[in-house]
């Protein structure tokens, strides 16, 4: 990864002969600081979703389903990283505010989950499609 502010972290997934159990978050968690929503973006096989850009929000995602790439980018020094989440490698990706970010499923169907800090305010979120220059 290319973006210092971005972090990668390992999750937890319980093993269990009636199917897995992936641990996402507990407030006991130092990635934890505070609830604001939790929603699911399903994605299906080489689509894009986003731009978007969290003005004062941290995103936390997690993908339980499926195989997603996450492109992020810092708008100050134009820095882009790509990283790969899957429920395979049960790890969570942490998105600072005012980052530029997309995801494209790489299997199937994808699902992302994402818990943010801060419950949806249209004016603190950017969307955009003007990014789509940038290689994904």
């Amino acid at each position: 990864m290319t973006v210092k502010s971005i972090k990668f972290f390992k999750g937890k997934r319980i093993k269990n002969y009636k199917g897995d159990i992936i641990k996402f978050i507990s407030k006991k968690n130092k990635l934890f600081k505070k609830f604001g929503e939790i929603y699911f973006s399903e994605i299906k096989k080489n689509k894009i979703k986003g731009w978007n850009f969290h003005k004062k929000y941290t995103c936390l995602l997690i993908v339980p389903y499926g195989k997603v790439k996450f492109i992020i980018l810092n708008p100050i020094n134009n820095k882009q990283s790509t990283i790969t989440l899957s429920e395979k490698n049960n790890s969570i990706l942490q998105i600072p505010p005012k980052h530029w970010f997309c995801f494209q499923s790489l299997t199937n169907k994808s699902i992302i989950t994402n818990l943010l800090d801060g419950e949806h305010d249209p004016k603190e979120t950017k969307k955009s499609n003007f990014l789509s220059n940038i290689k994904t």
